[in-house]
């Protein structure tokens, strides 16, 4: 346990010295690995979710492969809903389809709230992991209250959100209701990942750069602060994400992060200016991964140089690993990462 605590990715997400940056990717379990496709051949995303045994050698297939500071664990963010009884499923090229969308309070109501015996296999799989990963941190995660009700809402992915902003806008006391029904359901899946031995949490709110700096913090902040604010009293460093959030950075650690992830949009030192006294995370645009290697490698430095004027800094994409990516590139990079001085 002292050298799980010690590692440099806790370490850099405390805001400690470190003896090198440490590094890891969104979406490194699976994605674009050979052992991850064999694996999952013919097994349906959700149904992988919910084995224990195959969660555990996918979230361990990325360290075993780069050697990164951190594992992060094998889900998704719908998975809580289904497990509490929501007709959903995961459509390949689609993204997560809801079969009777959110629209009124009795929809809402009819959500149960989470429990521990829902993710019975999520309390397995962590064991496992902590189990199997000796030293190396394990990253427990939820989709953040405004990301996840947008699926609910929508009934699927969505590049407008209108009907989640219509909601949000014309139906405040459902939007209220859903957005505390979905806080509760993520605060006890990070509580059963955490007292399951995970050694921090992230809070993925994909789609929070669809607002306006006033309607995140009136309609959506207060929701994700509670979700933060009680893993913080877990104990684990806390880590908060999201896409094109270049205009939110700083109420999105306000709202209780530790470390505020950045994507590849914002140049990491215009981000360290927005996040105040916190750590920082990313944020190398996936794409480069497909450049030359040499230029890759060189604008990796730029965000590790630019880095170190955080408080901490833990090296990632500026958003999860494509497909198509040649793992050897990511192998590469996290080499480099590991040897930078």
């Amino acid at each position: 346990m002292t050298a799980l605590a010690d590692s440099v990715f806790l370490r850099a997400a405390r805001g400690e010295e470190v003896s090198h940056t440490p590094v890891w990717f969104m979406r490194q379990a699976g994605r674009s690995l050979p052992e991850y496709l064999k694996v999952r051949e013919g097994i349906g995303m959700l149904e992988s979710c919910m084995n224990p045994d195959l969660v555990t050698e996918i979230t361990l297939q990325p360290v075993r492969r780069y050697g990164v500071d951190a594992a992060i664990f094998f889900s998704d963010i719908v998975l809580p809903l289904k497990a509490v009884g929501v007709d959903l499923d995961i459509k390949a090229g689609i993204g997560p389809v809801v079969a009777n969308p959110v629209r009124t309070l009795a929809d809402v109501e009819a959500i149960p709230d989470l429990t521990p015996e829902h993710v019975g296999f999520i309390t397995q799989a962590v064991q496992n992991l902590v189990g199997e990963l000796g030293g190396t941190p394990l990253i427990g995660f939820a989709g953040a209250p405004f990301t996840v009700a947008s699926y609910l809402v929508e009934g699927g992915p969505s590049k407008e959100h209108a009907k989640t902003k219509a909601m949000m806008f014309g139906a405040p006391e459902v939007w209220d209701a859903l957005m505390r029904k979905i806080g509760q359901i993520a605060t006890a899946y990070l509580k059963v990942q955490v007292d399951a031995g995970a050694s921090a949490v992230q809070l993925f709110d994909s789609w929070a750069g669809a607002l306006t700096p006033e309607d995140y913090r009136t309609a959506v902040m207060p929701h994700s602060s509670r979700v933060l604010a009680a893993a913080g009293e877990l104990g684990v460093p806390r880590i908060h994400f999201g896409v094109g959030t270049s205009n939110l950075l700083t109420l999105m650690g306000e709202a209780g992060a530790d470390v505020v992830g950045v994507d590849w949009r914002t140049p990491m030192a215009q981000a360290i200016s927005q996040v105040g006294d916190r750590g920082v995370q990313g944020n190398l645009d996936p794409t480069l991964v497909f450049a030359p290697t040499e230029v890759m490698l060189e604008r990796a430095a730029q965000v590790i140089e630019a880095g170190r004027a955080a408080k901490g800094h833990i090296f990632n994409l500026g958003h999860g690993v494509i497909p198509s990516t040649n793992p050897d590139q990511l192998k590469r990079l996290t080499d480099f990462v590991h040897s930078y001085v």
